[in-house]
């Protein structure tokens, strides 16, 4: 049996990062939780540069980047994970305080695979955590399919253009 793969959570928030990991434990997520205090750390973490240059192992089943943060925010990390060859099919869920609809369109536009609004009361912010805990094992599947298509198209590119 394949091991779990991590999640990557970037959050500035010291209070948001010991909620959001309260709330998936509580969601019973068995996935190991690495944290990116900001959007730098998080694409030197999943590039592998920097502090990470040395890191081994398997790329996160997800990331969860809040959308407002110093130096990188959640739109560039997403933008530079839809980018990337390496990264482009790993699922990323926008985690946010924003309701903003301009923020909601910009996230899926470029490729957001959710976009969850963190709530005020704990309670609400457990479940809207615990929503998207169901879509790890969802992510994980979609990722393995993904992965095999990809074979699939490099190994016959041809027939996947036809069905375009």
């Amino acid at each position: 049996m394949n091991a779990l793969r991590s999640v990557l959570l970037v959050e500035d928030n010291p209070n948001d990062v010991e909620l959001t990991l309260t709330a998936l434990r509580e969601a019973i997520l068995a996935n190991n939780v690495v944290v990116a205090n900001d959007g730098e750390q998080a694409l030197d973490y999943l590039f592998r540069r920097g502090a990470y240059e040395g890191r081994t192992g398997v790329l996160p089943a997800v990331v969860i980047p809040d959308l407002k943060m110093p130096k990188v925010d959640g739109r560039e990390v997403l933008k530079k994970i839809r980018d990337s060859e390496e990264l482009r099919l790993t699922p990323v869920v926008m985690l946010t305080s924003s309701c903003e609809e301009r923020d909601l369109y910009e996230s899926y536009n470029n490729g957001a695979n959710a976009y969850v609004v963190k709530p005020v009361d704990f309670d609400d912010f457990n479940t809207a955590i615990s929503k998207p805990g169901v879509f790890w094992g969802a992510a994980q599947r979609a990722a393995a399919e993904a992965a095999c298509f990809a074979g699939i198209a490099e190994a016959n590119p041809d027939s996947i253009r036809k069905n375009k």
